[in-house]
């Protein structure tokens, strides 16, 4: 690893009186401006401006806690300042390497109450701050959080592309509406959540982006760490949003801190264009570096598993009718199935597979949210664990082991540490977990303190056990595989599942997450779906499908990063169409250079990326509703080698609702600054493979 870091420190030995105070602090390239005052009140406030414009005007920065008002009545204590400019490896990820290029403002402030530091840092694509809560006299407190007062005052009425501050749930439909119209009043109508808390219809959650003129900023945070995540109270008149932190259980408290102690970051992603938010490191920056020793298990996979098939219906994850108590004769984790997909898995060279329903214990799952419900250890009576481990060891593609907790989090933690021995003791080391429902037995909120310490905890455990952790319905993810790689995805966001059983995904659905969600980290979006319409699973008055063609599912593979990519059908599925699926055979998951050719938030993105350790390169492009075209040059190609490039393109009448699986196939060799015209069918995609020879 390389890394120059350059410190500079201003010390102040001096109190400079309220109103005196005016820092200015630039990013590297001088585009970013932050300057951080002190109102006649003594109000810590702060401004941004980007090449010359200003984006945020000023805006009030404070901590409010349960004896100790940190919000005013400030006198600047000192200032240091710093410059970092550093590259570091990572694990895995886009890239193989990451610059840490910023400048550092670190402020402390006192006034009659206590101590309050606020530590901003400039990149060149946006600006962090993060508090510290300071001790009396250095010593050691325990303090209650009643709220923490972030204010993000916006110049203009921008459009944002953003969900309710739901505190349970974040698998809402991005609503795309200017700032002064945000409304999260329809969002309670989705009755395909079914585990939702959206008490203000005038805030929203984050990652929320925002579009104005020549600008575009994502506002979101790094490093959630013990704390509640933050939500945006909206105000629409003045274009401004106010942080709030999710509470515990019982409402009137946010967190339990012991100080001194650090807020997680507070994200502004900065760029003229959409793209330029795709290429930002920022919030990866902010989280501290690896804490894992030695991480060559880690394995970044495709897999398969079984999942989709009791979405849909054609099978159950409980072994028993829920009436007679007797065996239903639906059960989908049977051996012979779970063979099954292994055999085909092994065979087309994928790295696990995931079986859902394994274990006792769904008959009592859904909605009625008992305390104890799984153990993680006991399968069914047709599911034989340790046979089916050695099977799939010898295979090479391992069982992925469910832990669905439906809610129940407690016994989840009890049952933790059996449960990661069982897995051990077969050899298994990946898990996918999920946390469907309210949580019990205290109420407390999917958002709030405890549950953000709960999921770190899963993480931490399951590094000490050389486990994997792919988690779903957490919340938004922050950067934390950074620290932890074996974090390596989670859903926490609408994922192809909805296109199964609800009103589904609309077509622009997945050219918005790319800018919102996945700012924070890999999302496990199951894509790889080719029975598009799944007429043989639905009833007469069943209307749902997936509303992309069945090329826009391959471009997924690139478009929604992941190191963990699921090929979410049936292998009967994938047989019929062996051709189309030699791209989800082809298709790396690790990768040492990414590059954006395209990007419109809610309209279009096309990526290309370089599989990592190899001269190959995968190109992916969607489109929403609307057919486009696009012309590229390969111009990122090595020079004086020659590629076999393959293009998975929309069939000529493919369209994402009447002609889905319509595709063709061509290939031809290319060499560097060639190039192609590729079309995108409403709702479509295209793929491309560019093997060296």
């Amino acid at each position: 690893m390389k890394s120059i870091v350059a410190v500079a420190f201003l010390f102040c030995t001096w109190i400079l009186s309220a109103g005196e105070l005016s820092e200015v602090v630039t990013s590297p390239n001088g585009n970013i401006k932050v300057v951080v005052s002190l109102s006649k009140k003594g109000k810590i406030q702060y401004e941004v401006a980007f090449k010359n414009k200003k984006l945020i005007g000023k805006s009030k920065l404070g901590v409010l806690l349960e004896n100790r008002d940190l919000t005013e009545g400030f006198l600047l204590e000192n200032i240091k300042r710093n410059s970092v400019d550093e590259v570091w490896d990572q694990v895995w990820g886009e890239e193989s390497k990451v610059r840490n290029h910023y400048n550092e403002l670190a402020l402390v402030f006192k006034n009659n109450k206590g101590q309050l530091g606020v530590i901003f840092r400039i990149f060149d694509d946006g600006v962090g701050f993060r508090y510290q809560i300071l001790s009396e006299n250095g010593k050691t407190e325990d303090l209650l959080v009643k709220e923490e007062i972030s204010e993000f005052d916006l110049e203009e009425d921008m459009v944002g592309f953003w969900q309710p501050s739901d505190w349970d749930s974040n698998e809402h439909v991005y609503e795309t509406t200017k700032i002064s119209k945000i409304d999260g009043f329809k969002s309670v109508r989705e009755g395909s959540i079914h585990t939702q808390f959206i008490p203000d219809f005038r805030a929203v959650q984050t990652p929320i982006v925002l579009v104005g003129k020549k600008v575009h900023i994502a506002l979101h945070e790094a490093a959630l760490v013990d704390y509640p995540a933050m939500h945006l109270k909206v105000d629409n008149e003045n274009f401004k949003f106010t942080s709030f932190l999710i509470p515990n259980a019982g409402l009137w408290q946010k967190a339990k801190i012991t100080t001194p102690f650090n807020t997680p970051w507070r994200t502004i992603i900065i760029s003229e264009d959409a793209a330029g938010l795709l290429r930002s490191r920022m919030i990866l920056n902010l989280n501290e570096p690896c804490k894992i020793k030695e991480t060559s298990w880690i394995k970044p996979m495709k897999y398969m598993g079984i999942w989709w098939e009791m979405h849909l219906g054609k099978s159950s994850w409980e072994y028993l009718d829920k009436n007679t108590m007797k065996p239903n004769g639906k059960h989908g984790a049977t051996n012979a199935n779970t063979r099954r997909y292994i055999d085909f898995a092994s065979k087309n060279g994928f790295g696990g597979v995931l079986v859902e329903g394994w274990n006792t214990g769904w008959e009592d799952w859904f909605g009625l949210w008992k305390e104890e419900i799984f153990d993680f250890q006991t399968p069914y009576p047709d599911y034989d664990l340790p046979a089916l481990a050695k099977y799939s060891i010898e295979k090479k593609c391992p069982l992925i082991v469910h832990h669905e907790t439906s809610a129940a989090v407690t016994a989840y933690e009890k049952y933790l540490t059996p449960a990661f021995d069982l897995m051990k003791k077969n050899g298994l080391n990946a898990i996918k977990s999920g946390y469907v429902g309210r949580i019990i037995p205290k109420g407390e909120w999917h958002d709030g303190q405890w549950m953000i310490n709960h999921y770190n905890r899963v993480i931490e455990k399951a590094a000490e056990y050389k486990i994997m952790v792919d988690a779903h319905e957490p919340v938004r993810p922050t950067g934390l595989h950074r620290t932890w790689p074996n974090f390596m995805a989670c859903e926490a966001a609408r994922g192809n599942e909805f296109n199964g059983w609800s009103s589904g995904n609309p077509p622009e659905h997945e050219t918005i997450l790319p800018f919102t969600r996945l700012l924070g980290g890999p999302m496990d979006y199951t894509p790889g779906i080719f029975n598009i319409q799944f007429k043989e699973y639905k009833d007469k008055n069943n209307t749902n499908q997936v509303h992309t063609t069945l090329c826009k599912q391959l471009a997924l593979y690139i478009t929604m990063y992941s190191p963990l990519q699921m090929a979410a059908d049936f292998p009967e599925h994938y047989e019929k169409h062996m051709d189309a699926f030699q791209f989800i055979k082809d298709v790396a998951v690790d990768w040492d250079e990414s590059k954006i050719l395209n990007a419109s938030i809610g309209n279009y993105v096309t990526i290309v990326r370089k599989e990592k350790g190899k001269e190959n390169w995968f190109l992916g492009s969607i489109t929403d509703e609307f057919p486009r075209e696009f012309d590229l040059t390969f111009d990122f190609l090595k020079e004086g080698v020659n590629y076999q490039m393959v293009v998975y393109a929309d069939g000529k009448n493919a369209h994402w609702k009447e002609n889905p699986t319509s595709y063709e196939i061509s290939s031809r060799s290319v060499k560097k600054n060639d190039k192609v015209k590729i079309k995108l069918a409403s709702g479509g995609g295209c793929a491309i493979s560019l093997i060296s020879k």
